[in-house]
């Protein structure tokens, strides 16, 4: 039950890129039934996308940019020396008609639409992915696709070095100009039932190593479905191109349509073979791929991943007393975070911006004044409840106030990098107040957390994005909240387990609270 996720928000891997990596882990889907989610994502409303006709999304009343759904299919993060670029080839002249799919880490195109014009039905497309696991047996073949775990100074190396062979550029350009990638993976370390969600979720996000799955990816690629042969399936998105709640509202979409009965009945034309992708390996490109698995090693086995489903009450308990449920839960986090430190840490919630046209992700700062009293005077045994309750709901208007100042563009921090950034580019005396040991401090945010909520059970998950940082996304439901965090094992004073942990009894803790003395109308 849960596809790719949030602060992994793009290729997730050097610690940067680890936090812009989306991976969304769904459930009780059978193997049939993935081929839908192939089908889906290239058929109707693919098209829509394409064309920019899907119907206008609202929020608060205003209406959101839609842009970033055109952008989702048909894209690829092209590695450089300086920046990365991104490239979009849906709206081009001649849009791509075909999708990437990899197994043991071998690659091959696959078209998905007939001559006449009409996708390939599940039927068609089963056949062509049975044809593709046949060609492509357990072989000692160089896993390129192992190049895109590799920080993005040393892959834009081993990218220039890649495209001086004409093979090798042409077989990447498919690469990128293709729909998706689908990732046919192998299996994955058994786990017991209690943890199998969590090693699930691990093999969406990185794929579990170079001995596992890391291989069979195209990271750079914006959106990437993995089908695993004992069970798990997911997305893994990239960031770069859009933002995690656009990536959910596609993943709502397909597994919507992955319920409805397919009618469609398979042409009897002979299909033609999937074409397999080759790559000329020179001493050079084979010592970046060897850097690659160790680099890609390390982070499997550094980034931990623990899943809580809260069930004892979820977002219509908190309606029901009139309060806002993310506030509540925003404080809960707070909570729990000064319980297991003694201390309050910089904190921040992401906020779509899609109010504004080609508008993306501002940040909502969590940790304020007020929330710092209400921590801090919960566990005070000579604070009365009544004016606990009074600190919460003071806390909580305050982030109600900071969220409508980030999604209307009043957020400080966007404004105060792009000024310093300003002062770098025009070479002028840096002002004081960047280099003020404050200003760090206020940007040095510890704990990253973001609401995804999906129609369909789907659950966003992502990594730290920094080193000492955890990364927390939640989603709700009326019955219940669950939670994904994220932390790194050589961070030693971070612990995903113990924080969620703590998390829960928070909530439980402030559930008790509201029951002595509920809230006013907040």
């Amino acid at each position: 039950w849960f596809p790719g996720g949030e602060t992994s928000y793009q290729t997730l891997f050097d610690l940067q890129s680890l936090s812009h990596s989306y991976s969304v882990i769904a459930s009780d889907i059978n193997d049939k039934i993935m081929f839908f989610m192939a089908r889906f994502v290239f058929n109707d409303r693919s098209c829509m996308f394409y064309s920019e006709t899907l119907p206008v999304e609202y929020m608060g009343g205003k209406p959101m940019c839609m842009k970033q759904y055109s952008q989702m299919l048909s894209s690829c993060r092209i590695p450089g020396l300086e920046k990365d670029s991104l490239v979009f080839h849906g709206k081009s002249s001649n849009p791509p008609k075909h999708i990437t799919v990899v197994h043991n880490s071998q690659f091959f195109v696959l078209d998905v639409y007939n001559s006449d014009g009409t996708p390939l039905t599940v039927d068609q497309l089963n056949v062509q992915l049975e044809r593709i696991c046949n060609s492509s047996p357990e072989i000692n073949a160089e896993p390129v696709g192992i190049l895109t775990t590799l920080d993005r100074d040393s892959w834009s190396k081993a990218y220039i070095s890649l495209i001086k062979d004409k093979i090798n550029k042409d077989s990447l350009s498919t690469i990128e100009r293709s729909i998706c990638t689908v990732c046919l993976d192998g299996p994955i370390p058994q786990a017991s039932d209690e943890m199998y969600n969590t090693y699930a979720g691990l093999q969406i996000m990185h794929g579990g190593g170079s001995q596992w799955n890391s291989a069979n990816r195209w990271f750079d690629k914006t959106l990437q479905l993995i089908i695993g042969e004992e069970g798990a399936q997911g997305f893994n998105m990239s960031h770069s191109a859009a933002d995690g709640t656009v990536f959910m509202v596609l993943a709502d979409y397909v597994i919507a349509s992955m319920k409805k009965p397919e009618k469609i009945l398979s042409p009897v034309v002979p299909l033609p073979k999937p074409q397999k992708l080759h790559f000329n390996i020179t001493p050079d490109i084979k010592k970046y791929i060897e850097e690659a698995k160790q680099s890609m090693d390390i982070i499997a086995q550094n980034l931990d991943l623990r899943v809580m489903v809260f069930s004892h009450y979820g977002k219509k308990v908190l309606k029901d007393h009139k309060i806002s449920p993310d506030a509540f839960i925003q404080m809960a986090i707070q909570l729990a975070y000064y319980r297991m430190y003694q201390r309050c840490c910089p904190s921040y919630e992401a906020a779509s911006l899609r109010t504004f046209r080609d508008g993306r992700v501002a940040a909502i700062y969590s940790t304020t004044s007020a929330s710092a009293a209400f921590v801090k005077a919960f566990d005070d045994p000579k604070k009365k409840n009544t004016e606990k309750v009074d600190l919460l709901e003071k806390a909580m208007k305050v982030h109600r106030w900071n969220t409508g100042m980030a999604i209307s563009g009043q957020e400080v921090d966007g404004h105060l990098i792009g000024l310093r950034m300003q002062a770098v580019e025009e070479e002028i005396s840096m002002p004081d107040v960047f280099t003020d040991i404050s200003f760090h401090k206020f940007l040095d945010c510890r704990l990253s957390t973001s609401q995804v909520t999906s129609k369909s059970g789907c659950l966003p998950c992502a990594g730290p994005a920094l080193l000492e940082s955890y990364d927390m996304c939640y989603s709700l439901t009326n019955v219940d909240i669950t939670f994904v965090v994220t932390a790194y094992h050589t961070c030693k004073e971070n612990n995903a387990a113990q924080l969620i942990q703590v998390l829960e009894n928070a909530l439980l803790d402030m559930r008790a609270l509201l029951a002595q003395k509920p809230l006013s109308k907040l």
